[in-house]
């Protein structure tokens, strides 16, 4: 049995806690600051455990003997995480769409023992093994275009969405550079961005640009693709809105604030849809070729069900974590999304979610 301690016992965290300890192979222990957000634990085989990650000695105790630390925290508290993995010779899986945090994650992996797995999930995460996927079809990538969204079924409000992720996350996407490749160069643009348009399944929706989703596709295609593109998906109307908020109210410059006032003001739903939609086109065996790989995922009508971003996050997560117990990812150093295989990732049990 491989032993993990998931970190956080949030909407995610807990799926993931969930789906490892019901695989059968995993003795799941899932720890949480908040001793009242454990009582919700998924399952009497999920051990609890009040920890504050912040605590050094107790961070480190609990990694005694664990196999692999999967973090489903905010994003700034995966510094010390990745240190005591690395001091407790723990493989690391984390969530993060913050690109600090990950190159942080890096400078850890460099001569490590075990592995560094750091932006699983769905963007980053699947978003950009789907990508590499397609674009290994092709003699030459000309565009790839990677266009994801966390959406409400029934949005009722003027931004017309509701919270699926992290707070903290949403916040970053929307103020932070985003990473792409215009022209075979490598350059950072501006968030909220580049704002386009388009209909799937006759409902209509923009994208812009945001930061984090692309992971470390644009270094991986480096010399390989011409455009290299991500965005996220929302509908109409709602990148004006905040780009208000953001900068016509300045409230990019006061975080604090900004998220007091989304996680009061905007409700929280399990009634989601997440779309995927990846387009490469290039030149295959002479000719100017298009594919594309489209999906929508939906979250469970019934109570107690899963939202479609919690199935697609922690389903990502955790296949990556079995990919990597079966050997199909680096076991040491520092390891990249689009390491994994295509298929591989689609027929495990945990990345079928995206099948």
């Amino acid at each position: 049995m491989t032993k993990v301690l998931v970190l956080g016992a949030g909407k995610i965290g807990i799926i993931v806690a969930e789906l490892l300890a019901e695989a059968g192979d995993y003795t799941v222990t899932l720890a949480d600051g908040d001793a009242a957000a454990l009582k919700v634990r998924p399952r009497d085989d999920v051990t609890a455990l009040v920890l504050d990650v912040a605590d050094t000695g107790a961070l480190g105790r609990a990694l005694y003997g664990t196999d692999v630390v999967v973090s489903a925290l905010p994003f700034f508290l995966n510094r010390k995480v990745m240190a005591a993995a690395r001091d407790g010779g723990a493989h690391y899986f984390d969530l993060t769409e913050d690109v600090e945090t990950a190159h942080l994650a890096r400078q850890c992996a460099d001569g490590a023992d075990t592995g560094f797995v750091p932006q699983c999930g769905l963007a980053p995460g699947f978003i950009s093994i789907v990508a590499n996927h397609l674009v290994g079809k092709f003699d030459e990538a000309r565009d790839v275009r990677l266009r994801v969204g966390a959406l409400p079924q029934f949005p009722d409000n003027a931004l017309k969405y509701n919270l699926t992720w992290s707070t903290d996350g949403l916040i970053n996407e929307y103020c932070n550079p985003c990473e792409a490749i215009h022209e075979g160069e490598r350059r950072q643009l501006l968030a909220l961005e580049g704002l386009e348009s388009f209909s799937l399944d006759g409902i209509d929706y923009e994208a812009f640009s945001t930061s984090g989703g692309v992971g470390t596709l644009c270094e991986t295609l480096a010399g390989r693709a011409q455009n290299v593109s991500y965005k996220t998906i929302r509908y109409p109307g709602h990148r004006d809105m905040v780009q208000m908020l953001i900068r016509d109210l300045k409230l990019g410059e006061h975080r604090d604030t900004f998220k007091e006032l989304i996680e009061h003001g905007i409700p929280v739903t399990r009634q989601d849809v997440v779309l995927i939609f990846v387009t490469v086109t290039g030149i295959r065996n002479g000719v100017l070729t298009q594919e594309t790989f489209a999906k929508k995922i939906y979250g469970d009508d019934e109570e107690g069900g899963q939202s479609a971003i919690q199935k697609t996050t922690a389903g990502g997560a955790c296949a990556m974590v079995d990919l990597h117990r079966d050997g199909k990812l680096p076991q040491t150093g520092f390891a990249r999304q689009e390491d994994a295989d295509f298929g591989d990732f689609i027929a495990n049990r945990f990345g079928r979610v995206y099948d």
